[in-house]
């Protein structure tokens, strides 16, 4: 049984209304929090917000137990924990989306109540969701400004000072993004940058970023870092989740492990180690490196002939052998996912053939492609891969649907029973089979897309950026299912912006650029190196 939370604290709450101005990034101050047992001791200073002991519940769930975080300006801090620790709800509590149960939060080392999202971003809160909700129908520059439009004579929206002010911020982040385009159509990656340019837009003095590179490959997220590092030299305080290591010891001076939604440690990332981390993490020790052994792949069962879509992607050929992981990499744009949707049959093809073991697929019926033997696990899980609103247990099958029924109708004990399955097997957090699967944490939402494609044993399986918000003991086990998945004879095709889980699994690495396969690297030549130069346009050398 979850513990009870403490009376709530007594401290009046300061109220922000809606209609306050943000108050501009501070001047540099300390960068490390007051000492707390178990807990490294820093410089003097007021944090710009902080969270004292915060309780959360839903129903029986205690998302957070006890939490405490203090952000100071000019640092960048990291929050880390496994699937379903508490750094969704957390943050949730900082944006004004929920209120703690009980506990404080403060501004300027003030209680403070925020009454919804739009106070939190009056005080100088935003927030970089690991999903992106952007309305598809607006421009992209309209996505960024949106209830924020610049206004011109008589009040008028100036449409052109809304787009060359968006047209600065994506060339502040080094993207060649349209402000004019609608948002409908773009990849998930193009999606979060979007997130990323209205965070930075609002001139905040907390940017707090879930995941923000999770499907960026490594130009963008440096781009991304060196803005990031700018608006530290200008004061403000930094947020940074990711179950990417190596980016939060580039990145941050702090760290804050949370477990089962309680507070583990806060340190100094100079005096701890990943192994230290991920120990406080899960409890145990966890080998994260997984490297496949080499083996002699099979016959051809994926061949991919002249693939063409206007816009998208042209001329793509390639193979992938029964037995054998081949990766596809490149920048954020090179078209990768969307030729993973073409072989699919998602998305219509302007040319070129696909064919699975020989028998030619009908282009734009991914029904006739499942039914060759083919999965796609999407890059958006959100809009691709789950039905949202419906159970746990009917997403983790809904591919299997016909083979679970009787007479037409699903058997409730089989689909129960395969679903706890799976979700077993990749540590999937929950609180109910029945509970919507749109209530997990977005981690626990890749579990289960990956639980309902890895359930149909396929005879090719596609994986666009399959770890994606997956913590660091989940990804170990989701790269040794897709190991043995190889080694049990299934064709792979893996598309991953994490060159060291390309670099890990891949047998080969094919590298696309501009919608064209421009390099081909055999594993025991591939390096982070060869894969970013061909990636680039610049010269590979042998």
């Amino acid at each position: 049984m979850a513990a009870s939370p403490p009376d709530p604290a007594n401290a009046p709450r300061r109220h922000i209304p809606t209609d306050s101005p943000s108050r501009g990034a501070l001047g540099p101050g300390g960068t490390a929090d007051a000492p707390r047992p178990g807990e490294a001791a820093g410089r003097d200073g007021v944090p710009v917000v902080a969270l004292r002991d915060v309780w959360k519940s839903f129903g029986a769930v205690a998302a957070l137990r006890g939490a405490r975080l203090s952000l100071y300006p000019g640092e960048a801090h990291a929050l880390v924990g496994e699937n379903g620790a508490g750094k969704s709800t957390l943050i949730k509590v900082l944006a004004g989306v929920h209120r703690p149960d009980a506990g404080v939060v403060e501004l300027d080392g003030a209680p403070v109540e925020f009454r919804g999202p739009s106070e939190a971003r009056a005080a100088g809160v935003a927030v970089i969701y690991q999903e992106p909700t952007l309305f598809p129908d607006l421009s992209v520059a309209e996505n960024v400004f949106v209830g924020r439009q610049p206004r011109g004579r008589l009040g008028r929206i100036d449409e052109r000072a809304m787009v060359a002010d968006a047209r600065a911020l994506f060339a502040r982040l080094g993207v060649p993004l349209d402000p004019r385009r609608p948002a409908r159509g773009l990849s998930i990656a193009d999606q979060q940058l979007v997130e990323i340019a209205k965070a930075i837009s609002l001139d905040a003095r907390v940017l707090v970023m879930d995941e923000p590179t999770a499907a960026l490959s490594g130009p963008e997220v440096e781009r991304l870092f060196s803005v990031v590092r700018a608006l530290r030299a200008e004061g403000a305080a930094v947020l940074f989740i990711s179950h990417r290591f190596a980016e939060v010891t580039a990145l941050c001076q702090r760290v804050t492990v949370l477990r089962d939604g309680a507070h583990i440690a806060t340190e100094l990332l100079a005096d701890t180690s990943v192994d230290r981390l991920v120990r406080q993490m899960v409890g145990r020790a966890v080998d994260a490196r997984y490297v496949r052994e080499e083996h002699e792949p099979g016959e051809v069962v994926l061949e991919v002939e002249g693939l063409t879509r206007a816009g998208a992607y042209r001329d793509v050929t390639f193979r992938v052998r029964a037995g054998e992981i081949v990766a596809l990499a490149g920048l954020v744009g090179a078209g990768r996912s969307e030729v993973a949707r073409g072989v699919f049959g998602v998305d219509r093809r302007d040319a070129g053939t696909v064919r699975v073991a020989g028998r030619a697929l009908p282009p734009g019926r991914p029904r006739a492609a499942m039914t060759a033997g083919l999965a796609l696990v999407p890059e958006d899980r959100r809009q691709q891969g789950l039905v949202l609103d419906l159970s746990i247990q009917r997403n983790a099958t809904l591919p299997r649907a016909g083979e679970l029924s009787r007479f037409g109708f699903l058997v409730g004990g089989a689909e129960r029973r395969a679903a706890r399955e799976w979700a077993g097997r990749l540590r999937t957090r929950y609180g109910a089979l029945d509970d919507p699967v749109g209530t997990l944490s977005g981690g626990n939402q890749q579990k289960v897309v990956l639980a309902k494609w890895l359930a149909t044993a396929p005879k090719v399986l596609i994986v666009d950026e399959p770890t994606r918000g997956i913590d660091i003991g989940t990804k170990a086990e989701v790269h040794r299912l897709i190991g043995r998945l190889a080694a049990d004879g299934v064709a792979v095709l893996l598309i991953s912006s994490e060159l060291p889980e390309v670099l890990g699994l891949a047998d080969r690495v094919l590298v696309m650029r501009e919608g064209r396969l421009v390099a081909e690297v055999p594993r025991a030549e591939a390096t982070e190196e060869r894969v970013i130069l061909a990636a680039t346009g610049q010269e590979v050398r042998p």
